[in-house]
């Protein structure tokens, strides 16, 4: 890996090339928004260029996306293949970064994209998503086809605040079959309704963009969690799912009954606890947070994802978050050998933790050590569902696969 630092009056640009696939990363870091044009233009001349397939940027919501995408569509060149959206931390080989632009860009030599906006999500129906997956996914292998033997894997980036993710990952997933799909949510405070979603000057709004990528080298998908539940377990008897609010928990106030469960008091529940001990759901032979994101005036909790009337759920405690992460990368290099780049989504909730358990730093020394590029979401998408509190994401070989 070559890494190349650069210094522009209150930019500091530092990026780098992975030898064996080509796969570029850059890191922006802009003081000023008076500099964001010029700061946007370093990192794409970085890492974009006449053999790009596919470039991603993931940008700080300390920066306005119409500015951004203005600021790209002005750099020049072919943008239509530039994605990007608003994170709550920015995932990056330089470790965890808060107030930057961080983008990978894939190679035309190694990789193959097609990809599609999904607007006006309020109104996605699951049928219509699955027909359009199929079709793009037919038309994508027809392409992929010229390019030799190739393996593909999908990437969806949803809006975090549509709050249709589960219907998206279910439609999308299902119609891929065995194409791996992996993902994340924007992750724009729900306090703000400024757009979260890019691609090249077009800003998007209530917006999904699915991505297929085939590449020739060796990949791995992967999905981590690092808790287990304990004996508490809970039903949900009021919620409203289209909201993902829940208002009783055991026929009680839902953030009282909570606390109570865990030895707290209301006022204790706090984003730390959340991420300490999230509600879990067994399906399928495996526990899935149903991750809070806060507790509202009236004593019913929001979550960050979908929730319904009827749900048995346990209470869970979480592992060693470190060891954990340690370990899926330790697999990855045993499968891949060297890993040249990491595409990564991780739940801002796993974030709080590291921060509150001061973990940061030997989770960002494993971010530097295994290149990855993301950014902490409010969601995450692994095959048919969107889940919270895990870190997923496809891991790239320099190995061309046979």
């Amino acid at each position: 890996m070559i890494v190349t630092e650069k210094v522009v009056a209150e930019e500091t640009l530092r990026h780098g090339t992975a030898r064996g696939s080509g796969i570029r990363w850059a890191v922006q870091e802009c003081s000023q928004r008076d500099n964001l044009k010029v700061a946007v233009a370093e990192l794409l001349d970085a890492i974009a260029h006449d053999q790009s397939e596919l470039v991603l940027l993931f940008c700080s919501p300390q920066f306005h996306i119409p500015e951004i995408a203005a600021a790209v569509g002005a750099s020049g060149g072919n943008t239509s293949r530039i994605v990007g959206c608003t994170t709550a931390g920015e995932l990056t080989p330089l470790g965890h970064r808060d107030g930057t632009i961080a983008g990978i860009s894939f190679p035309a030599q190694h990789f193959v994209t097609s990809l599609r906006v999904f607007e006006q999500l309020s109104k996605f129906e699951i049928a219509d998503g699955f027909t359009d997956a199929r079709t793009m996914l037919v038309d994508h292998e027809a392409v992929q086809a010229r390019h030799g033997k190739m393996h593909t894997f999908g990437v969806l980036i949803n809006d975090g605040l549509s709050m249709r993710e589960e219907a998206i990952a279910s439609a999308f997933g299902n119609a891929l079959g065995h194409v791996p799909l992996v993902g994340g949510s924007a992750g724009t405070s729900a306090m703000t309704t400024e757009p979260n979603m890019f691609l090249g000057d077009r800003v998007l709004t209530n917006a999904a963009v699915l991505m297929l990528i085939s590449t020739d080298l060796d990949f791995r998908v992967f999905q981590t969690q690092h808790f287990e539940p304990l004996d508490q377990q809970l039903v949900i008897t009021r919620a409203d799912p289209g909201r993902r609010v829940v208002m009783q928990i055991n026929a009680e106030p839902a953030a009282l009954e909570y606390a109570r469960l865990l030895g707290l008091e209301r006022a204790e529940l706090t984003p730390g606890v959340f991420a300490l001990h999230p509600l879990v759901v067994r399906a399928g032979g495996r526990h899935y947070a149903r991750a809070i994101q806060k507790v509202n005036d009236d004593d019913s909790l929001q979550f960050f994802c979908a929730i319904d009337e009827g749900i048995v759920l346990s209470i869970a405690k979480s592992g060693d978050l470190v060891e954990d992460l340690d370990s899926v990368f330790n697999k990855l290099h045993e499968d891949l050998g060297e890993v040249e780049a990491v595409l990564g989504f991780d739940c801002i909730l796993r974030y709080i933790e590291m921060e509150q358990g001061q973990m940061l730093s030997p989770v960002s020394n494993l971010l530097r050590a295994n290149k990855v590029v993301g950014f902490n979401t409010y969601g995450e998408q692994f095959g048919t569902m969107h889940m919270s509190q895990t870190f997923t994401g496809i891991a790239f070989g320099n190995n061309v696969k046979r």
